[in-house]
């Protein structure tokens, strides 16, 4: 059984979230909140092995729930359901730890396999929202030094800065491609060299702002 924890603020919605949810024989909610503050007060007592994250709530918003929680050790895997009212907060949820990404009209189907997916240790994000993260990092302003336009990315160096824009670890892109993790390190290594950044997050911006992934 999958213990699964809705935070979310309209009442209609994180019902109709409950209720459906009841149906799947392996999935059961354990706990709801309709705000971050009492969402980030009652999850570390219910130990979820899912959290079901809205992004934007009163008193304290998603995100505000990724950092504290993340911050304390205490961050259960999250899938983010979100209607794309915002991109940047897509990209920052990716940041603060997020393992998953849903649009909240999601079939229930849907739903449950991503829940799934997540509880076992994988990172679910629909198609959908990987081509609208990226296309919202093409908007954001950046500040890089000047530099001469960098060797190019190989095609599975290209693939691997695609996973790293939306949010895979180094465990997760060596399942995705059967490699070894030392050997995704070793690609990781030389696009942070040929885009001439120290991190993985600059490393996609840079990425984006150049045209090498979009």
């Amino acid at each position: 059984m999958i213990h699964v924890f809705l935070v979310e603020d309209q009442a209609i919605v994180r019902e109709g979230l409950k209720t459906l949810l009841d149906l799947v024989d392996d999935i059961e909610v354990v706990g709801t909140a309709e705000d971050g503050e009492d969402a980030v007060e009652t999850i570390p007592g219910v130990d979820p092995d899912v959290v079901l994250l809205d992004l934007r709530m009163p008193r304290l918003d998603g995100l505000g729930v990724l950092d504290r929680l993340q911050a304390a050790q205490q961050l259960p895997p999250t899938v983010v359901l979100t209607t794309f009212d915002d991109d940047m907060s897509l990209f920052e949820a990716i940041r603060a730890g997020a393992k998953g990404f849903l649009l909240k009209d999601v079939s229930l189907e849907q739903l449950s396999a991503a829940i799934r997916t997540v509880a076992a240790g994988g990172t679910m994000i629909q198609p959908a929202v990987t081509d609208r993260v990226l296309r919202g990092l093409q908007g954001l302003r950046t500040e890089f030094e000047s530099l001469d336009p960098p060797d190019p990315l190989t095609e599975r160096e290209t693939e691997i800065l695609r996973l790293i824009a939306v949010g895979y670890s180094n465990r997760e892109i060596a399942q995705a491609f059967d490699l070894a993790e030392g050997t995704v390190k070793n690609h990781i290594s030389s696009i942070l060299s040929k885009l001439g950044v120290r991190d993985r997050t600059r490393a996609v911006l840079r990425a984006v702002e150049l045209g090498c992934i979009s």
